[in-house]
């Protein structure tokens, strides 16, 4: 594995590349250690030499306590350095992924705003990368150059065993790139199947309701199965493959190792090697192929790393981390939006088209239409989720791109059609998983009118919610939602859909939060056709097939799409005087014949 030094493609520095270049003075001490650790193995062989050739000679029994007491505090310390560097790997490990999770978890947040559906792969990578740092499938990369060393040291004990020695470490050697031939292909087809299982079987576990109720978990299974049996079937080639080379590889090591007794004691008989120099040939023979042989029992290890890796890395360099950004004022929520396209980056069809608006400070702007109007979409322009094609969306004056990201998330909130609820409490998920004070929490949902709400719920803020949630109503998850969106007085609320699934005491709590924020001076885009949003709406934007139709005053739109006079002044809390005629045209059941404005 390679790696990157470069920087990605917008000029910031690459993570990836930064982390392991962080990792090269553990990576040089753990080759320091391993080549001391080495040098230590020696020890047993030149025991076992030193026992034949002085001790057996001469009887010297002071000789043989000296060289036994040598060689057990050389292994003590081979004990200990190798203790000593399994635990830098593992810490090493554990230090890349605290670095780098971070990142691609930021990463897999803005690939999924565009489309994409690997969810948390990146971090199931990183995961297989940590294992293979922190466990023993990185001893044998600093374990495999000591090979020539060995080898040397077996020619200069004799030619014959070195020859030996080479030509069975170059045959393994040439067996363990069979293998990786052999089995890559499968190893790179098993890895992306099972990927593509484990999304499925996390959409069908993410919608088990819908799987239950509608009879369709007999469908998904098969469909599941017939994906993750591919994986199956790849990872069992595979495993037979590299199973038959890995045995192969283990008969030649036996074989070799007999051949250099064979070899050495024949050696011995024409008086060219010592019994202690042939007891320690075998030994020295053992110590040169280990590492060839682990090699290949770590192979599938590695080269599973290897493509994680590969994926890490395209992954940044296909979504680099944002670059830091000066960080503006606070806005006080002045929202104009100059004729912004957006073209999904993998589809065709245009999605929005030319959309201008302007919405001040205490104003309300509803954005009405039928379905698939482009609706939503505006409010993911309005945000910053994606970025429009062409044409520019401010704040305040500052283009959406000109700010930082993190701080434009503090002056903005903004409620989805599909509200989701973090694993946490109530609380936690009001404060948008921060640590803000109680007072801001309780003020926020006070002014989302869910304040008596949650207190009616089992533990009031402290409810646990989300994976472990407490069972919520979806009008419940709307209103704590809707009080999350309102968390710190952002200037600028996008509320899509607020009142999808409130009851007539939710949207009248929704109503009068919306009388709240534009008291306070919030700019607040409203995507609905109730009654109640109308009525509260100082503007009215109408959206067919992702053009303005008509943009306008409340008053003035709403005579303009039915020609009937609509009551002027009205209370935000008399959604009554609204026209039935502009009530069954927003909910799409009438036409509309009105041009552009």
């Amino acid at each position: 594995m390679k790696a990157n030094w470069t920087i990605s493609q917008n000029g910031v520095p690459n993570p990836l590349a930064r982390a392991l270049r962080a990792c090269r003075f553990a990576l040089a001490i753990l080759a320091l250690f391993s080549v001391v650790m080495n040098a230590l193995m020696l020890a047993v062989p030149l025991y076992m030499l030193q026992v034949y050739d002085r001790v057996l000679t001469t009887g010297r029994l002071e000789t043989l306590a000296m060289l036994t007491g040598m060689a057990v505090g050389a292994l003590l310390v081979l004990g200990m350095l190798d203790a000593l560097r399994s635990a830098i790997m593992a810490r090493l490990g554990h230090w890349l992924t605290a670095q780098l999770s971070p990142v691609f978890l930021a990463s897999s947040v803005r690939a999924r705003l565009q489309g994409d559906d690997a969810g948390a792969q990146p971090l199931r990578d990183l995961g297989v990368l940590q294992n293979f740092v922190g466990g023993s499938g990185l001893a044998f990369l600093f374990d495999l150059p000591m090979v020539p060393l060995f080898v040397a040291l077996l020619w200069l004990l004799h030619p014959q065993i070195g020859m030996l020695a080479l030509g069975s470490a170059s045959l393994l050697f040439a067996l363990s790139i069979v293998n990786d031939v052999m089995t890559r292909k499968r190893i790179l087809e098993a890895n992306v199947a099972q990927i593509r299982a484990t999304l499925q079987a996390e959409a069908t576990i993410r919608n088990a309701e819908v799987v239950q109720a509608m009879g369709m978990l007999p469908s998904i299974v098969q469909r599941w199965q017939s994906v993750n049996m591919r994986s199956l079937d790849a990872t069992q080639k595979a495993s037979e493959r590299a199973g038959f080379i890995v045995g192969v590889t283990k008969a030649m090591r036996f074989i070799v190792q007999i051949a250099a007794l064979g070899t050495g004691a024949l050696l011995v008989l024409q008086g060219e090697l010592t019994p202690g120099g042939m007891i320690a040939c075998s030994i020295l023979l053992g110590r040169a192929l280990a590492p060839v042989e682990q090699a290949m029992t770590a192979w599938k290890v590695f080269v599973a790393a290897r493509i994680a890796y590969g994926r890490l890395k395209a992954r940044l360099l296909m979504l680099p981390p944002e670059p830091k950004r000066t960080r503006l004022p606070a806005p006080s929520g002045r929202l104009s939006v100059e004729r912004a396209t957006y073209v999904p980056p993998a589809g065709t069809r245009t999605i929005l088209h030319q959309v201008s608006l302007n919405v001040e400070p205490g104003e309300v702007l509803a954005v009405i239409g039928p379905s698939a109007a482009g609706k939503s979409t505006l409010c993911r322009v309005l945000v910053g989720l994606v970025q429009p094609s062409s044409g520019l969306v401010r704040l305040d004056g500052a283009d959406l791109r000109h700010w930082d990201l993190d701080q434009l998330g503090s002056f903005v909130g903004y409620l989805p059609q599909d509200v989701e609820l973090f694993a946490g409490t109530v609380r936690d998920n009001i404060a948008r998983m921060g640590q803000g004070s109680d007072e801001n929490v309780v003020d926020a949902a006070q002014l989302a009118h869910a304040h008596d709400m949650i207190l009616r719920l089992p533990e009031g803020y402290d409810t646990q919610v989300g994976d472990a949630r407490t069972s919520l109503s979806g009008g419940q998850r709307q209103r704590i939602g809707l009080a999350r969106a309102v968390y710190g007085n952002p200037g600028l609320i996008i509320l899509d859909e607020p009142n999808a699934n409130l009851d007539q005491v939710g949207e009248a709590a929704l109503a009068g939060a919306v009388n709240e924020l534009k008291s306070r001076g919030a700019a607040l885009v409203i995507v609905g056709h109730r009654p109640s949003t109308l009525a509260q709406a100082d503007k009215i934007l109408l959206l067919t097939d992702g053009k303005v139709e008509i943009c306008g005053p409340r008053d003035q739109v709403l005579q303009r799409l039915r020609k009937v006079p609509v009551t002027t002044g009205a209370p935000a809390t008399a959604p009554q005087t609204v026209p039935a005629a502009g009530v069954a045209w927003a909910t799409g059941l009438v036409p509309v014949a009105a041009g552009p404005e």
